[in-house]
């Protein structure tokens, strides 16, 4: 396995730690919001920083990604 293929194991499995989700709810959730992806090609810059930051980094990415609510209801 790649460096950056581990990397992303590692991502997953802190992830998973912090929101204490199953494995599978997080790759579900990393599947469906492009996180593997995203983490594969930022792999320069993120295995550079620490655990806290990944998790709050991932869910940035996932959180400008899901659909934007109108909580006035209307337009």
């Amino acid at each position: 396995m790649s460096k950056e293929g581990k990397f992303l194991v590692y991502c997953l499995e802190i992830y998973k730690v912090a929101k204490h989700m199953t494995g599978r709810q997080a790759m579900e959730l990393f599947k469906r919001y492009g996180v593997t992806d995203y983490v594969l090609s930022c792999y320069e810059a993120l295995h550079t920083t620490g655990t806290n930051y990944i998790v709050e980094d991932i869910d940035l990415f996932i959180e400008a990604r899901q659909p934007a609510t109108n909580p006035a209801g209307g337009s």
